[in-house]
Formats: C-alpha cells, sequence, structure tokens
C-alpha cells in the first residue's frame, strides 16, 4: 500500500525500552508501568490513570466499576438504560451488555459523526443513569451541551476515548469530561505499546476500585489506606490473597509499560503531525465536492480521515473503493458502521430510539483511510489520483 492505514511511531528509544525491561529480568507488571501511568495522568491533566492490556479492557474496567462504587448517585445496576451513539466500536458496547444494562441507540449527527445533542436530550427517559460519550475518529462530542444535560438530569457521563487521544474541547482534554474515560495504545491508535490502554479519573474511588478490579479483585495493589477494603492489614501474608470485588486479570507487563513511557514523551510531536496533514486533507477534498467528511469539533487529534459518498457518487462506495484500492490507499468502514446491523444484537437487550438514517447513511456510503505523525505527501498524491477518477465515475 502506497498509502497505509497505520505506521510505526517507534525508534530506537523504545526498543532501549525494550531492552531495559529484558535486563531487568521482572516482566510482570511493576515500576515500568507505574511510571508510564503517572506520565499518562499529568499528560492529559487526570488525578488518577490505571493501565491495562488494552482499551476494549478499559471500556470493561470503566463500566465494572461504576457497579462497585459505594456512592449511590454513580452505581449501577442491571437493566440501567445507557444510551450509546449507533456508530462505534464493538467493545464500546459489549462491557454494557456483559453488566446487564439496556442499550438505548440513537443516531450520530451527519456532519461531525458524534452525538446530535437534540437527539441525545429528547432520548433520555426516567431509566436513564448512563450516556457512554465516543469520541470518534479523533473528534471530540460537544462536551459543553452534553455536560449540561446530564448534570440536569443527574445522569453520569463516561467516554469511550479509544480513537481520541489528545483531541481537546475548550482547550481540555477528551477523556477527561467524564467521570471515567477510556484510551487505548493498540497499533494502529496515536500511540502504541503493542497493545495497552489506560483508564483515568479524578475520583478517588473510582481509581481504588479499578485498581481492584484489574487484579483479580483483591486488595495486593490498593493504598494502605483505600476505599474499597478499608485499612490493609500490616501482614504481607493476610493480604497477599484477599479478594474484595469480583474482578479480572486485566494487567499490563512492563514492556507495555517501558514503551509507553517513550511514546507519551512523543505525543505532543505526534498531534501536532496529524493535524498538520489535517489541514493539507481539508484543503485536497474541498475540490471534490461528491465526498463529505468529519466536520471537527474543536480541535479533532485526527485518527484517519472520513469519506461518505454523496451527490453523484451517492451509492457508489464499491466502485469508489476499487479506485482507492488500486492506488494503493488502505481503507477500512468507518468504525462499526451502523453496529445494530450485526448479528450479534440478538444478546444485547437495546432499543433504537426514532431512526438510525445518518448512522445507515454512513454504514452504506462511508469509509476512512489513515493519517500518520509525519508529512503525507506522497500519500495525498494517491489520494489526489484516487479523488480525480472518481469524478470521472
Amino acid at each position: 500500500m502506497s498509502f497505509k492505514l497505520a505506521t510505526s511511531t517507534w525508534d530506537h528509544k523504545e526498543l532501549d525500552a525494550i531492552q531495559r525491561v529484558i535486563q531487568s529480568n521482572n516482566y510482570t507488571m511493576g515500576k515500568e508501568v507505574a511510571k508510564a501511568e503517572k506520565l499518562f495522568a499529568a499528560w492529559n491533566g487526570s488525578k488518577y490513570s490505571v493501565m491495562v492490556n488494552s482499551g476494549s479492557s478499559a471500556n470493561l474496567l470503566m463500566v465494572a466499576a461504576l457497579f462497585f462504587t459505594k456512592d449511590s448517585s454513580l452505581r449501577l445496576k442491571k437493566g440501567d438504560e445507557v444510551i450509546v451513539p449507533a456508530v462505534s466500536w464493538s467493545t464500546t458496547y459489549y462491557p454494557l451488555q456483559q453488566y446487564g444494562l439496556h442499550l438505548k441507540f440513537i443516531d450520530i449527527d451527519p456532519e461531525t459523526l458524534n452525538y446530535d445533542t437534540e437527539i441525545l436530550n429528547d432520548a433520555i427517559s426516567d431509566k436513564t443513569k448512563l450516556i457512554m460519550c465516543v469520541n470518534l475518529l479523533g473528534n471530540p462530542n460537544s462536551f459543553e451541551e452534553i455536560i449540561d444535560i446530564a448534570n440536569k438530569k443527574d445522569i453520569v457521563v463516561i467516554e469511550d476515548n479509544c480513537e481520541s487521544l489528545g483531541a481537546t474541547y475548550n482547550n481540555k482534554k477528551t477523556g477527561t469530561f467524564g467521570l471515567i474515560g477510556s484510551y487505548s495504545s493498540y497499533f494502529s491508535h496515536h500511540i502504541s505499546s503493542m497493545e495497552g490502554g489506560f483508564v483515568n479519573t479524578d475520583d478517588e474511588e473510582i481509581y481504588h476500585i479499578l485498581l481492584s478490579l484489574r487484579s483479580h479483585g483483591w486488595t495486593r495493589h490498593l493504598p494502605e489506606v483505600n476505599k474499597v477494603s478499608g485499612k490493609k492489614s500490616t501482614n504481607e501474608f493476610e493480604e497477599s490473597f484477599k479478594f474484595v470485588l469480583p474482578g479480572y486479570n486485566l494487567r499490563p507487563i512492563e514492556f507495555m509499560g517501558a514503551i509507553a513511557i517513550e511514546q507519551i514523551k512523543k505525543l505532543d510531536e505526534i498531534i501536532y503531525g496529524r493535524r498538520k496533514n489535517a489541514i493539507k486533507f481539508l484543503e485536497l477534498l474541498s475540490k471534490y465536492p461528491d465526498f463529505k467528511t468529519q466536520k471537527e469539533i474543536h480541535a479533532s487529534s485526527w485518527f484517519g480521515f472520513s469519506l461518505i459518498c454523496s451527490g453523484k457518487l451517492q451509492n457508489m462506495r464499491k466502485e469508489v473503493l476499487d479506485i482507492f484500492l488500486k492506488e494503493g490507499i488502505d481503507i477500512r468502514p468507518i468504525v462499526g458502521g451502523n453496529f445494530t446491523k450485526n448479528k450479534v444484537m440478538d444478546h444485547m437487550s437495546f432499543s433504537i430510539y426514532k431512526d438510525l438514517d445518518n448512522s445507515d447513511n454512513l454504514d452504506k456510503n462511508g469509509f476512512f483511510i489513515g493519517n500518520h505523525h509525519y508529512e503525507m505527501t506522497n500519500e495525498f498524491a494517491s489520494l489526489k489520483k484516487a479523488l480525480d477518477k472518481c469524478e470521472l465515475l
């Protein structure tokens, strides 16, 4: 492919970090992970960060924590209603289903591809206890309106920010608007620690719950005085296998932590490079009115570039994709498209609020291409050739 979907952000520093772990002879979660968590929290402006083995695990941990908080204003129970956008990735939804929540799918804004706040406000019912915000393809949601809606109705907001690391709304980083935010450091995302992810929060009790749930639900990794088990015994033997919550093993390994440390140091440069490329992409696309792309809300971190066939190219996505592939441009659906079309819905408790027309159109006519942290002169030349050929269809 002349225009790849994703490329590496590593150099010798990440390879040196791997060697550092090998030399330490400690591969399970330890000081490298702990340092990465502190760096990541500071970079995002969060009080606490918990590293996990994937962004999907980050979503699982984020949802699970809300079932074990002692704060009744935050705690969820089976059957509670959660509003979700119809366009997102599978593991945005799965933890919600696995904890017995009822998912209410609503349509997206056709321009931003995120929540339409009017639809969101109208869709809220007396049963709504949670809003799952998904910042799609690097683009922030309209958080001023969403937080206002949620506060007026005592609804908890959490963020799936796995695709939008470094995006900002009113100069505040996404993933920090809700009670909890999730992030991914998988290869194709803004930073890569092989696999990996983070969960951030400013709530101390939630933080302690996350620490316990990440490691079997035991007390071993909790502070001596904590908001899950109270005060731990000074007898290390007694605390070694003491279980207080029904948890998992979602821990990252030291390689992930060490690599993440080096990647976090590069984040400002990575986001800057992606935003520079976005300016050039938008300028190029402005010359091709039969393609629509995502409208930026404040400052996107531009995970990728969406394209939706419209005008004379409406319903001609197959022909368009054939051209793109012949020009060596890697392509993907826009995340999961309209997720409700999937057979897995048979296993979910869900409802659809009104229609999903915009999500359906994205599902039938949309796709996305990659963005990178470096100059993309050659890639954009390939893209221009493809766009010119599409104009002839």
